[in-house]
């Protein structure tokens, strides 16, 4: 059962890729900004964590903070991150226990073969741990994300 606007986030979010596990009462008192990809290192996964990054400053000056989640590896996260200088944590969810759990991993279509795969998807977070907006994979401009962001 996906979560929804309304839903309140679950405490344990996973392991970083420094292998601290990430907890949501961390960001107590700010907003979440917690996004959901497919894949490391590819052209849409990497734009997308570049403008999160490119737009991080003014981000957190607006009270967020921003974790991403994919199934790659704790190693492959750690270098994601060096090649690009993401200032932010990324979830290694290689078990897909978070991706379940807010319904992001599914069915997906590509030259007509269906496969199970991460739906790029975003939720922000308030304050208080309770999901307050959604960014169906639809929606998301990967290029512009963290300005779409901060259009709220």
């Amino acid at each position: 059962m996906a979560l929804k606007v309304g839903d309140k986030a679950p405490e344990i979010l996973g392991i970083s890729q420094n292998g601290k596990e990430i907890k949501l009462s961390d960001y107590s008192g700010r907003k979440l900004i917690l996004y959901f990809y497919p894949k490391d290192n590819t052209s849409g996964c990497t734009a997308e964590a570049c403008s999160l990054r490119d737009n991080y400053a003014e981000l957190r000056a607006k009270g967020y903070e921003v974790v991403g989640v994919s199934v790659d590896s704790r190693q492959s996260h750690t270098k994601f991150i060096e090649r690009h200088q993401l200032p932010f944590d990324l979830v290694a969810d290689t078990e897909k226990t978070l991706a379940e759990e807010f319904g992001t991993w599914g069915e997906k279509s590509m030259y007509g073969r269906k496969y199970m795969g991460m739906l790029r998807t975003t939720f922000i977070i308030d304050e208080q741990g309770v999901i307050e907006k959604i960014f169906s994979p639809r929606e998301i401009k990967t290029a512009t994300h963290g300005s779409q962001i901060l259009g709220l």
